[in-house]
C-alpha cells in the first residue's frame, strides 16, 4: 500500500508536469496565427454546449459535425507549429527556453511611436528609398518574423532609415514592428494571389497586399522608383498617402474605435448645438 504522503507528492508532480507542458505549448503558439484559430475553436465548443443545454438539437448536431471536421483538419492547419514543436523537442530547446519578462522600459508610447514611423517613412519617400514596414495587430506574425533577422530594438527614425539603405542585406525584406520595437527585418512575406493588381506594382506591393490578405496587419509600402507611399490593409491597397493621411491611419491604428479611450475622447468632445 502506497503511503498517503507519497500519493500527494505524485499528484503534485503529475500536475506540475502537465502545467509545464501546457505552458511550453502556449509559448510555441503565442504570437502566431494559431492563437486566433484556437479562439475560434473555443467559440464552437461553447456554442455546442449552449445549444445542447437549450435543446437546440439541429444546431447542436451541426456544431458537433463541424467540430469533427475541424479536428480532422487540425494537423494540416497547425502544420508549421507542429513542425516547429518537433524540431525544438529534438534539439531540447523546448525545455530550456527562458521565461519571458517585460520591463517597464518596454511600455508602449503610442504617440511617440507613431511620430517615429511617420518621420521615418517620409524620409524614405523623400529620398526614394524602397521600404516595406509591417505593424503587427491581433494576429501574431511570429512565423514571418522567424524568416528574417531578429533585431528586437527600440524603434527610432535613424534605425528605421538605416535598415532600408540600398545595397544592404536587409534592404529588400520587410521590417516587422511589434509595439514600439522592431522585432525583425529582412522578413519574407507571402505574395498576393489577386490577379487584378496593377502590373506596375512590384514585389513590395504584392508582398504587403499578400500579408494583409492573410492577417490583420497594417503594411506601409514606399516605392523605390517613385517614392509613393502606399498602405495595405484587409486585402486592399491605398496609394498616394501624404503626411496627414498617414498620421490619421496611425492614429486609428494605435487607438482603435472599439477602445475605451476612443469613446472617452468622443464623449469629451463638444457637441454641436
Amino acid at each position: 500500500m502506497i503511503p498517503i504522503i507519497n500519493i500527494r507528492l505524485l499528484d503534485i508532480l503529475d500536475i506540475l508536469i502537465v502545467a509545464i507542458v501546457l505552458y511550453k505549448l502556449i509559448l510555441l503558439i503565442r504570437g502566431t496565427k494559431a492563437v486566433q484559430l484556437i479562439q475560434g475553436l473555443a467559440v464552437i465548443f461553447v456554442a455546442s454546449a449552449v445549444s445542447k443545454w437549450l435543446g437546440l438539437y439541429t444546431v447542436n448536431w451541426l456544431l458537433k459535425n463541424t467540430i469533427t471536421v475541424v479536428l480532422v483538419a487540425l494537423p494540416v492547419v497547425f502544420q508549421p507549429e507542429l513542425r516547429r514543436t518537433l524540431e525544438q523537442l529534438g534539439r531540447g530547446k523546448i525545455l530550456t527556453e527562458p521565461l519571458p519578462f517585460l520591463s517597464k522600459e518596454e511600455a508602449l508610447d503610442t504617440r511617440k511611436t507613431a511620430e517615429v514611423i511617420i518621420q521615418g517613412v517620409l524620409n524614405l519617400a523623400k529620398n526614394r528609398i524602397g521600404a516595406l514596414i509591417v505593424l503587427e495587430r491581433n494576429t501574431g506574425l511570429k512565423d514571418f518574423i522567424e524568416t528574417g533577422i531578429a533585431i528586437d530594438a527600440l524603434l527610432s527614425v535613424q534605425l528605421l532609415g538605416n535598415i532600408f539603405i540600398p545595397n544592404t542585406p536587409l534592404h529588400d525584406g520587410a521590417m516587422i514592428i511589434r509595439g514600439n520595437r522592431i522585432a525583425a527585418a529582412g522578413c519574407f512575406l507571402p505574395l498576393t494571389e489577386n490577379s487584378s493588381i496593377s502590373k506596375e506594382l512590384g514585389t513590395r506591393h504584392r508582398s504587403g497586399l499578400g500579408l494583409s490578405e492573410e492577417t490583420d496587419a497594417l503594411v506601409i509600402i514606399v516605392s523605390e522608383e517613385t517614392g509613393i507611399i502606399s498602405l495595405a490593409e484587409g486585402g486592399s491597397l491605398k496609394r498616394f498617402l501624404d503626411e496627414k493621411s498617414l498620421q490619421q491611419v496611425l492614429q486609428d491604428y494605435y487607438q482603435p474605435k472599439n477602445s475605451l479611450a476612443f469613446y472617452f475622447k468622443k464623449w469629451r468632445e463638444p457637441k454641436d448645438e
